[in-house]
């Protein structure tokens, strides 16, 4: 098992106003997902108290909280640190994302109004200046955000509650920044099919090209690194 990692977390909290307990979730959380710190990055619980200037009680119950969303590992004797995947759960998570996009889809071609249009029209432009510049960190941002503007016009909220927590779950491992810049030029190909079937609300065409770029995503999440400490091993998680 690779050596745990000492915190990077505190120097990225941002305290600019009272601890309230959800003050504390919210930035943990944010820190979290903006993938500043890895898998296995240490929670110190009293160091984040001290820094909010609180009890060890509401950042244990933040911690916990983010327990529950999948995002933070509790670990007996051990305490609390960023959780980390096996390349088993990080696949499984990728079936889970694509099976809830794929359902809401159809509904968000057919609800979609002009602002819909546009939002994702300036996020493929942003994603095209990631793919231009070689940001792997804002390709894998905007690869969200364009994910995100093709669902939300659905209006099925519960599940993109559900998709927006599957989301979550794998931003530790910020996947999109790790492969070759090649697979990120042939997803975002995938991308641009999707974007006009989208603009021109063609359902049938924006599903089967999803279905095709999720096979696409899947296969080059499978190709991740197991050995830097990025995913752990799956036979951790099958012991368990």
């Amino acid at each position: 098992m690779p050596p745990r990692r000492r915190s990077a977390l505190l120097a990225r909290l941002v305290v600019d106003s009272p601890g309230r307990p959800q003050v504390i979730l919210g930035e943990l959380r944010r820190v979290i997902l903006d993938g500043a710190v890895p898998p296995r990055t240490v929670i110190p619980l009293r160091d984040v108290a001290v820094l909010f200037g609180v009890s060890h009680i509401p950042v244990r119950e933040a911690l916990k909280t983010l327990v529950g969303e999948g995002l933070v590992t509790h670990r007996p004797h051990g305490g609390y640190e960023v959780a980390q995947l096996t390349a088993r759960e990080l696949r499984e998570m990728y079936v889970v994302r694509d099976t809830l996009e794929a359902a809401s889809l159809r509904a968000a071609a057919r609800y979609a109004g002009e602002a819909d249009r546009a939002a994702l029209r300036e996020i493929n432009e942003r994603l095209e200046a990631a793919i231009r510049d070689d940001d792997a960190a804002a390709y894998h941002r905007e690869s969200r955000a364009f994910h995100v503007a093709l669902t939300r016009p659905s209006r099925m909220h519960r599940l993109l509650h559900m998709l927006e927590s599957a989301w979550n779950v794998t931003e530790p491992v910020q996947s999109m920044v790790h492969i070759d810049p090649g697979d990120r030029a042939d997803l975002h190909a995938d991308h641009l099919l999707m974007l006009d079937a989208f603009l021109a609300g063609d359902a049938e065409t924006l599903c089967a090209v999803a279905e095709l770029h999720h096979r696409r995503l899947e296969a080059v999440v499978a190709t991740l690194p197991t050995d830097t400490g990025l995913l752990a091993p799956d036979d951790i998680s099958m012991a368990q």
